[in-house]
């Protein structure tokens, strides 16, 4: 097992440069309860944009440029399409799991952190996470191991103390046929452009004037 963390990382000074550029458009608060604001937020129903640590290698976002919202409500995958993604309906949208509780949600029994595997969703627990099941009752995971993403995992952790749901819906932070943002300033562009209602960039929370 390795990271795929393996991108740049951007400093608070390179974050509150492209912040100064946008400064008029946008409303920033330093947070210091990021992990707690932000799962209230999912399960508010909120979409968010995840900006954390170094960007993901490979074909998926992983945790640290993603878009998230709540797995819970069945309307969330058309919601985040027609606000935010604008890409097919018939495209699904990926759950990422407590690799803790996987098996709990999932008929898989090994891990699978880079989002690259398939498996039945329990039948018993469809009707729990609608947002990332798709038609043929499957979800392509992310297990979400504290050893590899500990932020990503702590977000998770604490949704999952608020709503005793371990999973949420994960996509990959751009839209239809752009790239996954990777610099702070990607994110601006990005979250300016669209329906998203935060953004955490790094310890920063963002909305918009």
């Amino acid at each position: 097992m390795f990271s795929p963390y393996l991108g740049k990382e951007y400093t608070n000074q390179e974050i509150e440069n492209a912040l100064y550029q946008c400064s008029g458009k946008l409303q920033v608060v330093h947070s210091y309860h990021k992990y707690k604001q932000a799962a209230e937020a999912i399960s508010a129903g909120k979409i968010i944009a995840w900006f954390q640590g170094r960007s993901e290698y490979g074909p998926r976002a992983l945790g640290n440029r993603s878009i998230l919202a709540d797995a819970r409500n069945k309307e969330m995958k058309d919601i985040v399409n027609r606000r935010v993604k604008f890409r097919e309906s018939f495209r699904p949208f990926a759950p990422s799991v407590l690799y803790e509780h996987q098996q709990e949600y999932f008929d898989l029994d090994i891990p699978s952190p880079y989002m690259l595997m398939i498996a039945n969703v329990l039948e018993n627990k469809r009707d729990a996470i609608p947002a990332v099941v798709h038609v043929d009752g499957t979800g392509r995971l992310q297990s979400v191991m504290k050893e590899l993403n500990p932020i990503y995992h702590k977000l998770i952790e604490t949704f999952y103390q608020i709503t005793g749901i371990p999973v949420i819906l994960n996509t990959s932070f751009n839209i239809n046929k752009e790239p996954i943002v990777e610099s702070p300033t990607d994110a601006l562009k990005c979250f300016l452009s669209t329906d998203l209602d935060e953004l955490y960039l790094g310890d920063y929370v963002i909305t918009k004037r």
